[in-house]
């Protein structure tokens, strides 16, 4: 009976067309930004803050750009970790060489730099599609890490190739401690994952849909594919590459080339699979999924067998499980633990009527 819309009348368009037009969604989306924007900063300990909920949101951010571009606009693409790459290296050099460049006008140019390179490498697409175009941004993640690596000036002539990111500093308070630093990300990611969900319902992310369900239909009703792919490439790129400068600056606090390797990409694909193609919710909840996993497995399995099965064989179990569960939920339930959770809410507006 809590989640019951009865005697919730919408009486104009604007009111029907809002976000959440329930009551009790408003509600608890207020309950959550106060949770994981004030409690989560106050309560929970180092460990949390660095090792499982900073990068959750992280990776959420990137999962988000990636379900624009696959989920909304149906273009497959391998190359997540590389437009992340592009933005963590935009953002250490646009601070490195502009004297006073505040940080939130860095990350943003970080994230248009990767747009740019994403609609250069989208290109394809306008001829090209399923399985060809997620060769060709396959190809565009050896290219550009390639690049990172063979031009020292991208990471100012390190012998190494390893950089240390400079010191997070807005509005003169430097943010070093976890606490600030979860914050700083938790607001950037709130703010875009808002931007995205109304984005995805307006002109433009029906634009994207109806590429998605059959593009020479959509075609011939007046969607012009060329500018509706590339918006998608470039909205796409922008989202990874300012998660790529925060996974640099707020979490590993190092910006090298092969921290954003093929393996990234691959478990950013793996998110918006679990979490649901299509869904910004689904995001969350796969990054959530992703991150949480293999520390559950560490800790459950020499919990229940000792240290028998040995080191080895843990980390063998969670690629078996991972394999598993995209398996599961391609045939079973192909959008994902987000569908799932949609399945729930409606039986609670039910409950406790069977119809």
């Amino acid at each position: 009976m809590l989640y019951r819309e009865a005697g919730q009348f919408r009486t104009s368009y604007a009111e029907d067309g809002r976000i959440f037009p329930i009551r009790q969604d408003r509600i608890g989306f207020a309950l959550l930004l106060l949770v994981f924007g004030v409690a989560v900063p106050l309560l929970a300990n180092e460990y949390w803050l660095k090792a499982i909920l900073t990068p959750v949101l992280i990776f959420s951010l990137a999962a988000i750009g990636l379900n624009i571009l696959t989920g909304y606009a149906g273009q497959l693409s391998l190359g997540s970790a590389a437009f992340m790459a592009v933005g963590a290296f935009a953002a250490y050099n646009f601070i490195l060489r502009v004297d006073g460049m505040p940080f939130l006008l860095a990350l943003a140019l970080a994230g248009l730099a990767a747009a740019l390179v994403g609609v250069l490498f989208g290109l394809p697409s306008l001829r090209i599609k399923g399985f060809y175009l997620a060769v060709a941004t396959l190809a565009a993640q050896f290219f550009i890490v390639w690049v990172l690596v063979k031009f020292p000036w991208f990471s100012n002539y390190s012998s190494s190739g390893v950089v240390t990111a400079q010191e997070v500093v807005i509005l003169g308070y430097a943010f070093v401690s976890p606490e600030a630093r979860y914050v700083l990300t938790f607001a950037v990611v709130a703010v875009l994952a808002l931007a995205a969900k109304n984005l995805v319902r307006s002109a433009t992310g029906r634009a994207w849909m109806a590429v998605r369900d059959m593009d020479v239909a959509a075609q011939v009703i007046g969607f012009r594919l060329m500018r509706t792919k590339l918006l998608a490439f470039a909205v796409s790129s922008f989202y990874c590459g300012v998660a790529g400068a925060l996974y640099a600056y707020t979490y590993i606090g190092t910006v090298e080339p092969e921290g954003f390797n093929l393996d990234l990409s691959f478990k950013i694909l793996f998110m918006i699979i679990i979490g649901g193609v299509g869904s910004i919710m689904g995001s969350f909840l796969g990054a959530a999924f992703i991150v949480l996993l293999p520390i559950l497995l560490d800790n459950l399995v020499p919990a229940l067998f000792g240290n028998a099965l040995g080191a080895g064989f843990v980390s063998n179990l969670q690629l078996m499980i991972f394999g598993g569960l995209i398996i599961f939920f391609l045939i079973v339930e192909p959008h994902g633990l987000a569908r799932l959770w949609q399945i729930a809410k409606e039986k609670l507006r039910l409950w406790p009527f069977p119809h």
